[in-house]
């Protein structure tokens, strides 16, 4: 259905769940409205598995979240936000459901009836074995020995707490349960199995999660009708989806809901771009959710400066690479190795079925497994985009690159198995259609998860230079950006992504923006921050026996970079609370990362020797000392501490696209990785602060909004030129210009602190304007006109 333009200008990112509602959000309306807002951006409200905190977790795609105020909760909501002409897009989540719990409906019927079932196409299931299950706690013989299954009624019940159906034909029967296991389409196994025998795709590593055959036509209707419906009724402006590259194929999806939704619908997709990874132009979406985003602002705020003797330093320290090139690796390798051992013989065996597929045939089952896995370790994105017959064109480059990169650790004489494999990726080996369709799927399916698990969810935490360049769609490798390069990625957003998003703050980060923030100023003062770190570690040394220097290091940067806006040293209380965030950072990171705890097999004591450093460095009473040299740092870094929050946000606010803010975020957004980053927000304070001005982050940020809201075709179709810069400190500015018919918007702002600007100055139509007048006040300067 064509519907007229969505003036999309701003949105503000909501996290619902039961104990934030379409109420709660509605009752927010009128301050988003007065903020600037055009959007309210809501995390799923499909039904979810009850008590979830984020709603990825779906288990009813047909329904509202009763949780969140059903439907009724949702117009409401929705007629508040007409009311003040503003919109509502929504998260959507098409690759998984949620499957743990007995609440899925679709799930059991398929564990009941198997193939039989009529969702039986809905879930990415092999159905050549029965569907493995590892739910429990000792291996199935122990588990049926200590009586830890039984029969209730029509149900397997497993601990007490976990309910599988019987299959229809054994309901009522008196069979032993081992006799009656035997005979189900799901098989019951140790939870430790699952990396190496699951059957079915899960999400990442997520057992509770499992992938949805979403290209298949009925299934797109299926899992589709609620959010076409609602677009139908005007109820929505548009999406974002969730890990698109789950899906078999991205670029067919996206199309499909563009055709569905006509071409005036919002369509984000959440989309990491590896380095130098365009967005494809041609699946019909409006951009990404906007990690790229706040990688390319993050990188634009680190001093490049920096980047040398800090990886030397955490070298030094930590016994690790002072590059992150070998922690990817590594992480990689391990997690291939273990995590995604099921995934990968299941790759590796559609690759054999392919080359068998081949008369003329030369390649074993060993060699084909080498090859797909080296090329696992080292590919440069999270996929190609192939379909078994054809690639596009933009998958050749990366495909060249991932030649270049695994040459040096092919096995001798084995270079034709991965240009073979590659070959096949590009759709042009020999074989089987549907088998070339299979192995390619497999391995692309398999690419993106062992690069969000090996690079985020494992290196991240191992690699520490600079915790600041480690975040969500963020290349660790490179350490800062210069402002010709910004320029060139933001000219390149006006012409090709003029309603992308900008993010600087998600749901999915691991630091809050304003945490970033602080870090990137060290860049700028490495040597100052070594000196610290030397005094901190001869303060602390009893308190640090027997704790990693490289955990202790990250640990450091932590404190400084989220120490809460006035906590004082000798606030017990406020110390103790946030020693309690700071150890939940903690415990996930060291498991996360795998090297001295996991969540497999948690190392509590050596956990609980990191917890015991928290909380002795946070002792106003023992390390009185630690706390008075770390406030010297945080009162010497400040004033460029809070320059570079300024400038993250006027930035996100003024480039081309459409500034996202997450919930919350208009003041210090200090946060550290989920939970700690869907914390209540205080929505009260925020109120108040808007109407006096008491927050320098809010008042620049409605002062811009309201820009947006003055002169909306300016910020929406405006083209991007930079504006020179000259003199002694040039690098340490940027400048630009946005112009659509007669209006145009110049920025200003400085990328690093300091009142002596010297000679530095910005030409513009004529006119010098010296760095010393411009940012007298504020790192700020925008200007109409």
């Amino acid at each position: 259905m064509t519907r007229p333009p969505v003036p999309v200008r701003a949105t503000y990112r909501l996290q619902l769940h039961e104990k934030f509602t379409f109420a709660d959000a509605e009752a927010i309306v009128p301050y988003l409205a007065d903020l600037g807002i055009s959007h309210a951006y809501l995390s799923p409200i499909t039904t979810a598995a009850r008590g979830s905190t984020h709603g990825y977790d779906v288990v009813d795609p047909t329904a509202i979240n009763p949780e969140l105020g059903g439907e009724e909760g949702f117009r409401s909501l929705v007629a508040a936000l007409r009311a003040r002409d503003m919109g509502v897009v929504i998260d959507i989540v098409p690759n998984h459901m949620g499957v743990a719990g007995g609440e899925n409906a679709w799930w059991n019927d398929v564990l009941a009836r198997g193939r039989d079932s009529e969702f039986a196409t809905v879930f990415d299931i092999d159905w050549s074995t029965p569907i493995v299950l590892p739910i429990l706690g000792d291996p199935l013989p122990k588990a049926l020995a200590d009586g830890a299954i039984a029969v209730d009624g029509d149900e397997i019940v497993a601990y007490g707490e976990h309910r599988f159906p019987l299959r229809p034909e054994d309901r009522g029967t008196t069979d032993p349960v081992a006799d009656l296991l035997d005979r189900q389409h799901y098989r019951l196994a140790w939870w430790r199995t699952a990396d190496d025998e699951l059957n079915w795709r899960r999400f990442f590593t997520v057992n509770e999660l499992a992938g949805v055959r979403v290209g298949d036509p009925a299934v797109f209707e299926r899992t589709h009708a609620l959010i076409l419906r609602l677009w139908e009724e005007r109820l929505i402006d548009g999406v974002r989806v969730d890990h698109v590259d789950g899906l078999t194929d991205p670029a067919g999806y996206c199309r499909t809901l563009r055709e569905r939704m006509g071409p005036n619908a919002i369509i984000w997709i959440e989309k990491i771009l590896g380095a130098g990874e365009p967005l494809a132009k041609d699946w019909g979406v409006d951009g990404t959710s906007g990690y790229d985003f706040m990688e390319e602002v993050s990188a634009l705020l680190h001093d490049p400066a920096g980047e040398a003797p800090l990886g030397e330093a955490w070298a030094a320290l930590s016994g690790r690479p002072a590059d992150f090139a070998p922690e990817e690796l590594q992480a990689r390798q391990d997690e291939l190795a273990w995590q995604f051992e099921g995934q990968l013989k299941g790759c590796v065996r559609a690759f054999v079925r392919l080359a068998e597929s081949d008369p003329d045939n030369v390649l074993t089952p060993e060699m084909l497994r080498r090859a797909v896995q080296r090329l696992l370790w080292i590919f440069p994105v999270y996929r190609t985009y192939g379909t078994g017959d054809g690639a596009p064109a933009s998958d050749a480059a990366i495909r060249a690159l991932a030649r270049e990169r695994v040459a040096p650790l092919i096995p001798p004489g084995e270079d034709f198995v991965v240009d073979a494999v590659l070959a096949w990726l590009a759709g042009e080996g020999p074989g089987e259609a549907a088998l070339a369709a299979e192995a390619v799927r497999r391995f692309q399916q398999l690419s993106a998860p062992v690069a969000a698990k090996g690079v985020e969810d494992t290196a991240f935490y191992r690699y520490g230079r600079l915790l600041s360049r480690n975040d969500v769609g963020f290349d660790a490798e490179r350490f800062a950006m210069t402002a010709d390069e910004f320029h060139a990625r933001m000219a390149a957003r006006a012409a090709d992504w003029p309603r992308a998003l900008l993010a600087t703050a998600t749901h999915d980060h691991k630091r809050g923006e304003d945490v970033r923030a602080r870090l990137a100023v060290l860049s700028g003062m490495a040597d100052t921050w070594a000196a610290h770190v030397a005094r901190w570690n001869d303060l602390a040394a009893d308190a640090l026996d027997g704790v990693d220097p490289a955990d202790a290091y990250m640990l450091y940067q932590t404190l400084y970079g989220a120490w809460p806006e006035g906590l004082a040293t000798d606030d017990a209380d406020g110390l103790a609370a946030f020693a309690e965030r700071v150890n939940a950072w903690q415990q996930k990171a060291l498991r996360e990362g795998k090297l001295r705890s996991s969540w497999e097999a948690p190392q509590e004591d050596y956990e609980a020797r990191c917890a015991a450093l928290t909380k002795a460095l946070l002792d106003p009473a023992r390390s009185a000392a630690f706390l008075a040299d770390l406030a010297a740092l945080r009162d010497e870094a400040a004033p460029a501490a809070e320059a570079a929050t300024l400038v993250q946000m006027a930035l996100r606010l003024t480039v081309p696209g459409v500034p996202d803010t997450y919930q919350g975020t208009e003041f210090a957004d200090l946060s550290l990785v989920d939970p700690d980053n869907r914390r209540p927000v205080d929505y009260a304070a925020r109120v108040k602060a808007l109407a006096d001005g008491s927050s320098a982050k809010l008042a620049l940020m409605a002062e811009l909004l309201t820009l947006r809201r003055d002169h909306p075709q300016l910020f929406a179709t405006g083209d991007y030129r930079p504006v020179a810069a000259n003199g002694t400190r040039a690098a340490d500015l940027l400048a630009f210009t946005r112009s659509a018919g007669d209006e145009r918007l110049f920025v200003a702002v400085a990328l690093r602190g300091g009142d002596d600007w010297g000679d530095t100055a910005l030409s513009l139509d004529g006119e010098t304007m010296s760095a010393s007048a411009l940012f007298a006040n504020s790192p700020v300067t925008t200007r109409i006109g």
